[in-house]
């Protein structure tokens, strides 16, 4: 089936849905890379009048990928309530972001359409909204998950702690991890991403960060962000693990590139619910994403990389996730070329999402070859505060020295919380103003009473 719209004159035909949906995306150094992406602006906006008046109907009429034997395609259409579809089932995708931005669709009615939407029909209305359309209709979505604390909750944003090392040498991932705590950080998790993955070192890190945890009587989750099946073998060995981690990618090749299926997924997940770690009905895994990975893969099959973003959330949202974020800039400038792109990508994979049900949160970063900086960060920063967005990455000085990109600093978060209003998780809020590190009015402090409790701590004075 071909779509087609006439502008000045001119005829502009899309040989196929998944055609229109990648012209009609912003640009992206990604889909110009894989030769998808529109030829200028006229040939975009065509794309886009287009895509405005499809019917949603039309992404459950046919397989847009068209890709036989997908596993994420066939749990798109297995997880399709059409029940919860039918409210918006009459509307087009342009009446379906008119309805996003009107009263009707409140936190309710959002709550209730999440299940009835598939991937391709949010990263269709997307392309279509402007970055105060992506704020306005994120903002009103609430996704609130938990383990040790609650996350999610209106008016307040999480940080991971991001400890990483670049031979993962104990002491000094508790320094870094201290140095986070002492400027409030670490609800969401405080998550390492290890050097190697070997069981081994996969064993010790949970290890160290349960001891941690359990010595500073901190009420949050750790996580080893190492490879789902090393996450097995350390449970079948009897490793703390709190939060069970993995990269996904919305096509099966590109997860099978990944050195995974939705099989070992649920695998996993249930043997990190059998370890009771967590209270009845927490959440136990954690998801990275990011615009490009497919792509980067081979394995895109002609799709744009942001559509195939969203088909990723299908995944994730299948094992009921504490945390869910986009590493939107850190993929690097071959996929989002530059500060502007990232910022439009962050906001998209946030508001996709959310509508689709998702705790997330987004990686504020970029690699050094990008053409973005700080200042850009701080841009997409506070947008994604304004939309509402669940959590953050937070790395001393806002430079990873093991993965070698900027990120976030936890100054950045301590600005959230001072000047954007923002506390953090309220467990975890009151703990900080327990060790002194938070006043009740929310600004930082000292710390002093976490400073009393590292001293003496064999393993913590070391790292200090």
């Amino acid at each position: 089936m071909t779509y087609a719209t006439v502008i000045g004159g001119t005829r502009h035909v899309f040989a196929s849905l998944r055609e229109l949906l990648a012209k009609a995306s912003p640009e992206r150094s990604g889909d110009q890379l894989a030769g998808l992406a529109a030829e200028g602006p006229v040939e975009r906006l065509a794309a886009r009048i287009a895509l405005a008046d499809l019917p949603l109907r039309a992404f459950l009429e046919q397989d847009v990928m068209g890709v036989e034997g997908d596993e994420v395609t066939a749990l798109i259409f297995a997880r399709h309530d059409p029940g919860a579809f039918a409210p918006v089932a009459a509307l087009t995708v342009g009446e379906f972001r008119d309805w996003l931005l009107s009263p009707a669709a409140d936190e309710r009615a959002l709550a209730a359409l999440r299940w009835g939407l598939t991937p391709e029909m949010v990263a269709a209305v997307s392309k279509l909204m402007r970055i105060q359309d992506l704020v306005a209709v994120a903002s009103k979505v609430k996704v609130v998950t938990r383990f040790r604390n609650t996350l999610g909750l209106p008016g307040r944003m999480a940080t991971r702690n991001q400890p990483n090392h670049p031979t993962d040498d104990s002491r000094g991932i508790l320094a870094s991890a201290v140095d986070g705590l002492l400027l409030g950080t670490g609800d969401a998790v405080i998550g390492v991403n290890p050097a190697t993955d070997t069981v081994e070192d996969y064993i010790r890190i949970v290890s160290l960060l349960e001891e941690l945890r359990l010595t500073l009587d901190i009420p949050t989750q750790h996580c080893c962000l190492g490879h789902v099946g090393v996450a097995l073998e350390a449970m079948g060995q009897g490793a703390p693990v709190d939060l069970v981690f993995q990269s996904i990618a919305g096509t099966q090749q590109a997860n099978t590139g990944f050195g995974l299926d939705l099989a070992l997924l649920h695998e996993a997940r249930e043997a990190a619910l059998a370890l009771n770690r967590a209270p009845a009905g927490a959440n136990v895994m954690y998801f990275e994403t990011g615009q490009g990975a497919a792509l980067s893969a081979g394995a895109h099959h002609g799709m744009d990389q942001q559509t195939l973003e969203a088909r990723a959330y299908a995944v994730a949202r299948e094992f009921d996730p504490l945390l869910v974020n986009s590493v939107v800039g850190f993929i690097g400038p071959e996929y989002l070329y530059n500060g502007r792109q990232i910022l439009r990508a962050g906001l998209e994979d946030h508001f996709c999402g959310k509508l689709l049900g998702l705790p997330m949160g987004v990686d504020v970063c970029y690699t050094n070859h990008a053409d973005a900086d700080q200042e850009d960060m701080d841009s997409l920063l506070i947008t994604l505060v304004a939309a509402g967005v669940n959590f953050v990455i937070t790395v001393p000085g806002a430079d990873d020295i093991m993965l070698n990109y900027q990120s976030l600093s936890a100054h950045d978060a301590v600005f959230v919380r001072e000047t954007l209003r923002r506390p953090p998780a309220p467990e975890f809020e009151d703990w900080l103003v327990g060790m002194g590190v938070m006043d009740c009015g929310g600004r930082t402090s000292d710390g002093a009473a976490l400073v009393e409790r590292l001293r003496g701590v064999p393993m913590l004075a070391a790292a200090q």
